[in-house]
């Protein structure tokens, strides 16, 4: 056997790409050259390193493990915020303190949870993505086993605060990750199931509900957590390998490959060409070192401020309004739902009035009068999510099959806004379930029109949860970790403004007013700049690439942190 046979057997196939990105950020040309791997029958992009050591050119399997460990890192942490809100009036007992104090054991870890991307997303792209996420997955397990063992309301909230705030990385991390190890067309797909593991991790309360009523402590909660916390580090420590990887930017040809080139790919592909050049790949001791690649051209606190002009920028402020607006129409809906079942409505003024404290009154408040709910069915609103999400599921992979069925017949030319177009029908059902989940507490209807509304919703939410922030990383030549700073920003800020005043909107003004009328208003509004991008989001993009904007994030681009 020849041995640049034995070299290219021993380090695998390696895939070949001959596309490119045009002049306009988010038109890339997919055409397919002789020797190029391909999907949909388009050449890959971005367009592999010959070296088995980029991310890109890693196995499946891999790969795989990486967005499960990620992902479910992001349901956990978000469940862990948010999971211990049926302990509120326990914690007021036990600590001695009012609702409204034991509620800041909640608000305050989400408000550091939101806030601490500001740190965590400059680290990882000074340090690299493996030892941060390991440290803040241990950061997040002893706040975690910290709160389990306090026996005081300010060592609670410490507790609670150290693990909210070190498990910041899990909100942009997965996207981070989805951007380095998948190719162009697998992204909607992949961020699609990241999505379903954050939405889910906002009803944590479900199963502390039960342990509740299963006469168990509330420090159970966090010991199960702990567990699954530690085992979740243990994997991330085997498995998540460093993904940072700089790849020289492929520029494009001024004309098809000739034959030299053309014979070049056959040699290279039969491992006859100078295979000795391609560099080894890491043993599986070696991936496991704790030490990133240190990048000194990334400035921290340049990285921070510079994060704030992303709001300036059409398709991250969709994503941010997005993920905003539907995050706060997911607790707004708990709210309504326990106004309708609880006319003693006072006692939800003593537990906060920020977005994310309307989830935390429901399994506490949904089994008083007039409907007596046991305890135990005290978290069944969260059926409406599973069932929404559920449904929404199998449409994961339904944008990056349109996309590639547009882009063949385009002639192999991709433009990032031909994914957007399985977000009609979510346009309107998202706010249509807005609309029925008002007239339903306006009026009186049966109490599974709540259900029925709320699973609309969701199911519209899951749409533009997984594509706008798909579109927006296709869309503009940008660091997509300084976006997802600003998208984080921007989430918590719109979801904690619509919070300080949805209350006394609601006993003020009414259910079907606020909740249909004004609340189904703006989610419309939102959903329809599906349209704007749709008809004129090339426009939009190629007027960007011009700006002074664009130019001042072009000096901030690594290939790793783009396409």
């Amino acid at each position: 056997m020849a041995p640049g046979a034995t070299a290219q057997k021993n380090r695998g196939h390696l895939l070949h790409s001959h596309a490119h990105e045009e002049g306009i950020p988010g038109t890339v040309n997919l055409q397919a050259a002789e020797g190029d791997d391909v999907a949909y029958g388009q050449a890959l992009f971005p367009v592999p390193a010959e070296d088995p050591n980029d991310p890109l050119q890693w196995s499946d399997f891999k790969k795989t493990m990486i967005l499960i460990i990620c992902s479910f890192y992001s349901f956990l942490a978000n469940g862990a915020l948010i999971g211990p809100s049926p302990y509120i009036d326990i914690w007021a007992e036990e600590f001695g303190i009012s609702s409204t104090k034991a509620s800041e054991l909640v608000s305050y870890p989400n408000l550091a949870f939101g806030f601490g991307s500001l740190i965590f997303v400059p680290l990882y792209l000074k340090f690299g993505r493996r030892p941060v996420m390991l440290f803040s997955l241990l950061t997040f397990a002893i706040g975690l086993i910290a709160a389990s063992r306090c026996t005081t309301y300010g060592g609670l909230l410490a507790a609670r605060i150290i693990h909210g705030f070190g498990s910041c990385v899990c909100e942009a991390l997965p996207v981070q990750l989805v951007n380095d190890i998948f190719f162009l067309h697998e992204r909607g797909k992949r961020i699609g199931y990241y999505t379903v593991c954050l939405c889910l991790g906002t009803f944590a309360a479900l199963p502390a509900g039960y342990m509740l009523s299963a006469g168990y402590g509330w420090r159970l909660f966090f010991y199960v957590y702990f567990a699954f916390a530690m085992a979740l580090l243990l994997l991330a420590f085997i498995f998540v390998e460093e993904t940072s990887y700089k790849r020289q930017a492929s520029a494009a040809p001024t004309s098809p490959p000739n034959d030299s080139e053309k014979e070049g790919a056959h040699e290279i592909e039969n491992g006859s060409q100078q295979a000795d050049l391609v560099p080894p790949r890491k043993s599986f001791v070696q991936t496991l070192s704790l030490w990133g690649k240190v990048d000194s051209d990334v400035p921290f606190f340049t990285t921070m401020l510079r994060s704030f002009t992303y709001f300036l920028v059409p398709q991250s402020l969709w994503v941010i309004t997005t993920f905003g607006i539907n995050v706060c129409y997911v607790t707004i809906h708990v709210l309504v739902f326990m106004l309708c079942l609880l006319p003693k409505l006072e006692r939800i003024a003593l537990i906060g009035l920020s977005a994310l404290a309307f989830s935390y009154t429901f399994p506490i408040l949904i089994v008083a009068p007039p409907y007596n709910w046991p305890v135990t069915n005290s978290g069944l609103f969260s059926i409406a999510a599973i069932i929404g999400y559920g449904l929404a599921i199998p449409f994961t992979s339904s944008s990056d099959r349109l996309a590639a069925f547009l882009t063949k017949r385009n002639g192999g030319i991709r433009e990032a806004e031909m994914r957007l177009g399985v977000m009609l029908p979510a346009m309107l059902i998202g706010p249509a379930g807005i609309v029925l989940y008002g007239l339903t507490a306006e009026r009186g209807l049966h109490w599974i029109c709540f259900f029925v509304g709320g699973a609309m919703d969701y199911w519209g939410a899951y749409f533009f949860f997984s594509f706008t922030l798909a579109y927006a990383v296709d869309a503009y030549h940008a660091n997509t970790s300084e976006m997802l700073i600003a998208m984080n920003l921007g989430k918590q800020a719109i979801s904690f403004g619509f919070g300080l005043k949805v209350l006394t909107w609601v006993l003020e003004s009414g259910y079907g007013k606020v909740m249909s009328g004004i609340f189904g208003g703006v989610l419309l509004a939102n959903n329809l700049a599906l349209l704007v991008f749709m008809i004129w989001g090339k426009r939009i993009r190629s007027f960007m690439s011009r700006t002074w904007l664009a130019r001042l994030h072009f000096r901030s681009i690594r290939e790793v942190t783009t396409h």
